[in-house]
């Protein structure tokens, strides 16, 4: 009994570091686990973000259960109109994975539900599907399964709506995972929303306008805030693919079929991979002409990913350092870094040139910023913090882990003013 107590508290302590610190993460309860074959499985979890019973599919590797190694994991996120079960019903998903060496994760996530915390008319509240996804279901499937549970091994598709989730979930955590590949995503909000409120959010989810989001007009920062070009920026050190037809007749897997859908996913896909090149940020960008929005086009997208996502896996490379993070939440973590604002308004904020040295930050009221255990423990530490209205000298020492905690002003209400801190380790 104490081998198997001690067992279940080094899982959990293995787990706890993954994930922004300060978080409570609520624990999901597992209602079924059906196997429908060998190795794909049928789940029934229940929710405290999502406020009820939800599902997804698991495709385990061959050889699973004689096995005793760890596997990455490819979460693959089902587009609007769908549910977790598309890509088992609609591809081969499940014979094409089954000699590599990869867990596959379906999640469910609403007919139109857009990958997001529901505004609620700021209320907001279930149905939390962001929180359901990144802060409890990767936990629970990294302490039932045997998955490697770090970045290098985690990556992230999906298709036309689920293509916006992949490309939001990797800018908004890009601390969680190595690559992120979109098929037909809707990416660049900015250039049609009406095309998400009338055709995703009240359509499928049948919900009144400005559930989802908020309404355009008075809370455009929520949406910018969770759209992948706004925050194209973050996606730097994740590997990015963004597959897309143009949605004009004559695709070669359709028929020939014209696609007004695709059309308008081409034109945000363009978007977003004109903002990667603005940014030099390395992406492959794969427009294949003629194309509709539809099955056959996705299956060949995911049949193009999956060796490039275990090529990744087998030679993930590091996070970077330097990095640069754009926010709207008042509070946010990336790669052990926390940063909490007390400010009038949501706006954007940014942290950028974080390295050993110093970092900056940009944004309005008060943060406390809280660094990753990059530093002695309890050492001795001299900040310059330098801003429009001098710079000025604080000493400070590392907490027992090796992070500094420190509090910053800024002169405006209103975002604009940057922060620089220089940081160096006092010899005595």
């Amino acid at each position: 009994m104490f081998r198997i107590l001690l067992k279940c508290l080094l899982v959990f302590l293995l787990i706890i570091p993954l994930y922004p610190s300060g978080h409570v993460h609520a624990q999901v309860e597992l209602i079924s686990d059906t196997p429908l074959s060998e190795r794909l499985h049928d789940i029934s979890l229940h929710s405290p973000a999502l406020g009820k019973q939800t599902s997804l599919r698991v495709i385990l590797p061959k050889g699973y259960e004689e096995s005793e190694q760890t596997y990455p994991v490819l979460y693959l996120l089902h587009g609007c109109c769908g549910d977790y079960k598309a890509w088992t019903a609609r591809t081969d998903i499940e014979k094409i994975t089954e000699n590599l060496p990869l867990i596959v994760v379906m999640p469910d996530a609403g007919r139109g539900a857009s990958y997001s915390d529901w505004y609620n008319g700021g209320v907001y509240g279930p149905p939390q599907w962001e929180k359901y996804h990144i802060e409890e279901l990767i936990p629970w499937v990294e302490q039932h399964y045997r998955a490697k549970g770090t970045r290098k091994g985690r990556a992230v598709a999906g298709l036309s709506m689920g293509g916006f989730g992949a490309m939001s979930y990797a800018a908004r955590h890009p601390d969680l995972f190595v690559a992120a590949a979109s098929f037909s995503g809707v990416l660049d909000t900015n250039l049609d929303p009406e095309f998400l409120e009338k055709t995703i959010f009240q359509n499928q989810e049948k919900v009144p306008p400005g559930t989802v989001w908020g309404d355009r007009e008075t809370n455009e920062i929520i949406w910018r805030s969770h759209n992948p070009w706004d925050l194209a920026e973050n996606l730097e050190g994740v590997d990015l693919a963004i597959h897309t037809g143009t949605g004009e007749a004559g695709g070669p897997l359709d028929g020939g079929l014209e696609s007004p859908v695709e059309e308008t996913c081409f034109v945000m896909s363009t978007s977003l991979h004109n903002r990667l090149e603005e940014l030099n940020i390395s992406h492959v960008w794969d427009s294949y002409g003629p194309g509709s929005h539809t099955w056959g086009y996705w299956q060949r997208d995911l049949h193009q990913t999956l060796p490039r996502f275990m090529d990744i896996f087998n030679n993930p490379p590091e996070a970077p350092i330097p990095f640069q993070y754009k926010s709207a939440e008042s509070s946010f973590s990336v790669y052990g870094w926390d940063v909490t604002f007390n400010r009038d308004k949501m706006e954007f904020a940014r942290l950028s040139d974080v390295t050993k040295k110093g970092f900056k930050l940009q944004g309005s009221g008060k943060a406390d910023v809280q660094t990753a255990p990059w530093f002695k423990p309890n050492g001795k530490y001299q900040l310059k913090i330098k801003g429009d209205r001098g710079a000025k000298v604080v000493k400070t020492r590392a907490d027992e882990e090796g992070r500094l905690r420190i509090k910053l002003d800024f002169t405006s209400k209103h975002a604009g003013d940057e922060l620089s801190v220089s940081i160096k380790q006092k010899k005595h």
